[in-house]
């Protein structure tokens, strides 16, 4: 069974880009690129002019990501 924040008792973490890139060895453009085709976890909003990601969502797609795909195709 797949733990998530809610079920672990810890609140997930928002990363932000650097620590995203740094985490999972990607560039920036093949980033983008991997959110648009649906293959990496979406940015979650933080304020007007900020975004970032949930950690779980990321340390999911690193988990396998070569399978990885957004399972609501409503979200983008």
């Amino acid at each position: 069974m797949q733990e998530s924040a809610t079920t672990t008792g810890k609140p997930d973490r928002i990363l932000r880009l650097p620590a995203v890139l740094d985490r999972t060895g990607l560039s920036r453009s093949t980033l983008y690129r991997k959110i648009q085709a649906g293959t990496f976890p979406k940015q979650v909003p933080i304020s007007v002019r900020c975004a970032g990601w949930r950690e779980s969502a990321v340390s999911d797609w690193m988990r396998n990501p070569i399978f990885y795909s957004i399972d609501d195709p409503s979200t983008g």
